[in-house]
């Protein structure tokens, strides 16, 4: 939902990348920074109950965390294994908030209740991101769903920062909404992932979608008519039958053996087909 202030945000902080991009600071630098500040405020003040400047901390170094990927863009060092460590990270990041979180409702004592909501969150986030990279790992659509990462990471922050404030009641209702959202979440990505799954299955069996040469096409392979039409031994007739042998003798053999003289037509014909139509599959989303 979040993706339309993405172009926005990044407008924001390409300017700070272009500062950076003069230091020796490198993009995977920032990704391990912004998850470490980030944890350690998390389990350090969100348990002893301060929430408000626990969020102020995680925030700060979530922005710095988001300037991982302006940084590498700048820079030219995107990569695969810059894309792993922040996912990574990610989650170690959502699960310090969570675990700091859910040891604040323990420690006060009264409210296991909440505690387990909030590790709910924590595990259902994990699969709703899990199913999306395991997904797209063989080759299924799965970007679906309300509560991505941002959405989820926004709403416990808030709803912390303002319970913080000593606003009643909106860090329970912002953790079942989460929960909510992250369950349902969860299964629209699964039964995309049966969507996307369904059609691939349907064009790998459907000749039209996936380029197989029909049976009807099969006459360029035919043998020759002189091989097909005597004890395998090669004929005059089988040398009329071949394009470009114009001799007397062959077209009168040819005619004498063969009801169809078009057949070499038909079969070059044929034969030209399927040599496009394996440049056609051989062509990436053919």
């Amino acid at each position: 939902m979040l993706k339309v202030l993405r172009p926005a945000i990044a407008r924001v902080l390409t300017p700070v990348g272009q500062v950076l991009a003069r230091t020796p600071v490198t993009p995977n630098a920032l990704t391990i920074i912004g998850t470490i500040g980030m944890s350690a405020g998390a389990l350090a003040l969100f348990p002893t109950g301060h929430l408000f400047a626990g969020v102020m901390v995680c925030t700060g170094f979530v922005l710095t965390d988001m300037l991982d990927g302006t940084l590498a863009r700048i820079k030219g060092t995107t990569g695969k294994f810059g894309a792993f460590l922040d996912s990574t990270m990610d989650r170690i990041a959502d699960a310090a908030v969570f675990v700091g979180l859910a040891a604040w409702f323990l420690l006060r004592g009264d409210d296991k209740l909440l505690a387990g909501v909030a590790v709910f969150c924590l595990v259902a986030g994990s699969l709703v991101s899990y199913a999306k990279a395991r997904a797209e790992s063989v080759g299924l659509k799965c970007d679906v769903g309300f509560a991505e990462r941002t959405e989820r990471l926004l709403i416990a922050l808030v709803a912390t920062g303002l319970s913080g404030l000593g606003v009643p009641y909106v860090l329970p209702i912002g953790l079942w909404l989460l929960a909510v959202a992250s369950a349902v979440t969860f299964g629209q990505r699964l039964l995309a992932a049966r969507r996307s799954a369904a059609e691939l299955d349907a064009a790998a069996t459907d000749p039209d979608q996936g380029g197989g040469t029909p049976p009807d096409q099969g006459a360029g392979t035919a043998p020759a008519p002189g091989a097909s039409q005597t004890d395998g031994r090669s004929t005059a007739a089988g040398f009329a039958a071949t394009p470009g042998r114009n001799s007397a003798a062959g077209t009168g053999a040819a005619g004498a053996t063969n009801p169809e003289p078009a057949w070499p037509e038909a079969a070059s014909r044929a034969a030209s087909a399927g040599r496009a139509g394996d440049h056609r599959d051989a062509t990436p989303g053919g």
